[in-house]
């Protein structure tokens, strides 16, 4: 059974960072891309961030590029989420996705990831 687990959300200042943890189990995590994508409320489900399999190619949404940044941790079936200079508009539920179908042109698209994990609520106070 696969199994994606977030951690890490909370509550922050304006300009402050949070890093987001996402453990995987069940599934080659090793040969898997994963994907972060966050909801806000009243919003659709946006792309946040994603990364390749062994880590090397990353993709970013723009409102977040330079701010942001994804790794993994293969060996610890991990992937990050690094979040500095918050903004109020990061607020959302922020989740983890494992397995896109298709290529690394779909990571921003996500009805093609297979896996989810629940979420972890960030919030960013002004």
């Amino acid at each position: 059974q696969v199994q994606l687990v977030e951690s890490g959300g909370g509550l922050v200042q304006a300009g402050g960072s949070l890093t987001l943890s996402c453990a995987a189990s069940g599934l080659s995590f090793s040969m898997i891309d994963m994907g972060w994508f966050r909801q806000a409320p009243g919003k659709d489900r946006e792309f946040v961030a994603a990364i390749s399999w062994r880590g090397g190619t990353t993709s970013y949404a723009d409102s977040v590029k330079g701010r942001f940044t994804t790794s993994r941790d293969n060996a610890k079936n991990t992937v990050y989420l690094q979040m500095n200079s918050l903004k109020p508009a990061d607020t959302a539920v922020y989740y983890c996705a494992a397995a896109p179908l298709g290529g690394r042109g779909t990571w921003s698209t996500d009805r093609v990831y297979r896996y989810w994990g629940q979420g972890t609520q960030v919030t960013v106070s002004s």
